[in-house]
């Protein structure tokens, strides 16, 4: 009985030995493996289901640890690269969020303007790099009945967007009417050249300008009557005071007395 209970001893014992081994190594292995994949960092997933084409608000979006290892650009760290996207495809509960699947939301201000994207090519050209909210004329230069003709075909344009990388400028994207975005498509298409200028100024300053500048010549106008009256009062008491002088020197000449050849005085 002793022998018994002394054997069972030395075996439980031998067991938590063996257990207690096995767990430090286990452990030992788990930290060498997270060492390996260098850590973790959040990265955001679908809470819920997101439909295709809706705007992705924070309730949709979780984070959630993945190793360092496994983490690309494509995955959504930042909470601004979310902000104001809508997803291409239909996500669900707990897919994981990739810049590839999200584009921006565009929200024209007028329900009858369209985008229009127009990029740099062998027929499309930029005089100069372009910022949102830039405003630009389109030069468009094409052919009818073997004739070149070169014209301006739509003038302060308002720049919605620009796409470009951290190096290179691509295009931009044009906010115009409804009725006016097929008609810059076709010249898209099919023109031999389109040249994109940047305009100065966009149509209220044109208007602010213009009539500064009528103002101005107003007052010139304005200023031109004084200057000729004040030349012409200079011209006539100019020409009125030799007119005087005169008549005191004939006067004078008719009252100063005259001598004879006696030496008498004559009146």
């Amino acid at each position: 009985m002793l022998e018994s209970k002394r054997r069972a001893i030395i075996f439980i014992s031998i067991s938590l030995i063996l257990a207690a081994i096995a767990g430090f190594m286990f452990l030992q292995k788990v930290n060498e493996l997270n060492a390996n994949l260098g850590g973790t960092t959040k990265v955001f997933v679908a809470k819920s289901d997101i439909n295709s084409r809706t705007i992705i608000t924070p309730e949709m979006v979780e984070t959630i640890d993945l190793p360092n290892k496994f983490v690309t650009d494509t995955h959504v760290t930042d909470p601004r690269e979310i902000t104001n996207k809508v997803a291409i495809v239909p996500l669900f509960e707990g897919d994981m969020i990739t810049t590839n699947l999200l584009k921006p939301f565009s929200e024209v201000g007028d329900p009858n303007h369209r985008l229009v994207a127009l990029f740099a090519n062998e027929r499309v050209s930029f005089d100069q790099e372009l910022e949102d909210l830039d405003r630009v004329d389109i030069i468009v230069s094409q052919q009818f009945d073997g004739q070149p003709k070169t014209e301006i075909y739509m003038t302060d344009v308002h720049v919605f967007r620009v796409d470009k990388t951290k190096s290179e400028f691509r295009g931009v994207a044009l906010e115009v009417s409804k009725e006016d975005a097929p008609k810059l498509i076709h010249m898209q298409n099919y023109a031999d050249s389109i040249r994109v200028l940047k305009a100065n100024v966009g149509q209220e300053d044109k208007v602010e300008e213009v009539s500064g500048e009528t103002a101005e010549k107003q007052a010139e106008t304005n200023e031109q009557p004084a200057q000729e009256q004040e030349e012409t009062s200079e011209q006539t008491n100019t020409g009125k005071k030799p007119a005087a002088e005169n008549k005191v020197d004939k006067k004078a000449g008719k009252e100063a007395p005259q001598k004879s050849e006696n030496g008498k005085t004559e009146e």
